[in-house]
């Protein structure tokens, strides 16, 4: 799914500027080509454009107050034909309003983010601006920001692989609540799935951590990784290893719909197919307690053959209860 997060920031200078000249002026026939060769150029125009009209709408209804402020000087008006004198003002105001708009965006460009988000289940690849490509696992969620010096990304949560686009003037930072991941050209995976842990596994080229608000105190100084290298970091500590090439595509296996487990308590694997399925998995105080793990590699759109297999090799009952809802309990339970 592509959003208005693959616009250059042109686009919005240009969606500025033709809403001021739609609010302060008839275009004639090859202005009326020209813009409609420019909204054909990509849907999301016409969406910016539509805002950028509204936002110029909304605009001139406060230059009196704006002006009256000295925020806005208007153009001195000169004598003029009567026949003039109607859109004249109006023109004025639609030209101040220019200015400020684009004063807006000028002022504000670094802060601006664009939301993209993948649904249960859903995975999905986008092309961000600069050519950076962000593969997203299921409910994932970020926010993206370009600007002339830096490129920031915001993972709220879930689990992004990035492939970055190389531009040594602009680094490239993926934030996390529970830390930072900075570079300027290569690729690695960032998992943050739970309230207190940050994953980032690298591909290739080297990166930058700084984990954040996982227990304990920042870290003052950033940890350095390079290829092959996989950090976890949690309330416990943060731990660095090298990976193998068979341990880092088990780590990645979401991306080709698949999901390892090494030695996983049962909860923490319903959890992880749970992201993939709109259904509450639920394992009994029992069974936590019980402190059992699994493993294997399995396909996360096949939840029942998972259950199954649960079932058969860690002795549990599996029941099936209203609005999807699954209860993993012992034999011995109720």
């Amino acid at each position: 799914m592509k959003t208005s997060s693959s616009l250059s920031p042109s686009a919005e200078d240009q969606a500025a500027l033709w809403a001021a000249r739609l609010d302060g002026s008839t275009l004639d026939a090859a202005d009326r080509i020209a813009l409609d060769a420019w909204l054909a150029e990509n849907p999301a125009h016409r969406t910016l454009l539509s805002g950028y009209c509204q936002f110029s709408a909304d605009l001139e209804l406060q230059i009196p107050a704006l002006v009256a402020a000295g925020s806005v000087a208007l153009p001195a008006a000169k004598k003029a034909p009567r026949s003039n004198l109607v859109w004249f003002p109006r023109l004025a105001l639609a030209a101040a309003a220019a200015l400020v708009v684009v004063g807006v965006w000028f002022a504000h460009s670094a802060n601006r983010f664009e939301t993209v988000a993948s649904s249960v289940g859903q995975r999905q690849t986008i092309t961000l601006a600069d050519g950076t490509r962000v593969e997203l696992d299921a409910r994932t969620s970020l926010q993206v920001g370009m600007s002339r010096s830096e490129r920031r990304v915001r993972l709220s949560e879930g689990e992004a692989f990035f492939t970055v686009s190389k531009d040594p003037a602009r680094p490239f930072t993926v934030e996390t609540p529970n830390g930072s991941v900075r570079v300027t050209g290569t690729v690695f995976n960032v998992r943050t799935a739970t309230a207190a842990s940050l994953d980032v596994t690298v591909v290739e080229g080297s990166v930058q951590v700084r984990p954040e608000h996982l227990g304990g105190p920042a870290s003052a100084e950033p940890v350095a990784l390079r290829a092959g290298d996989h950090l976890t970091a949690s309330a416990k500590g943060v731990s660095v290893q090298p990976l193998s090439a068979s341990a880092r595509d088990e780590t990645l296996a979401w991306r080709q719909g698949q999901i390892v487990f090494h030695d996983v308590p049962i909860p923490e694997a319903l959890a992880r197919f749970a992201r993939y399925h709109a259904r509450t998995l639920t394992p009994t105080p029992a069974v936590i307690a019980a402190n059992r793990h699994v493993g294997g590699r399995y396909a996360l759109d096949d939840l029942e053959g998972f259950l199954t297999e649960l079932a058969t090799t860690q002795h549990v009952t599996v029941q099936h209860g209203a609005g999807g809802t699954v209860r993993v309990s012992l034999p011995t339970e109720p």
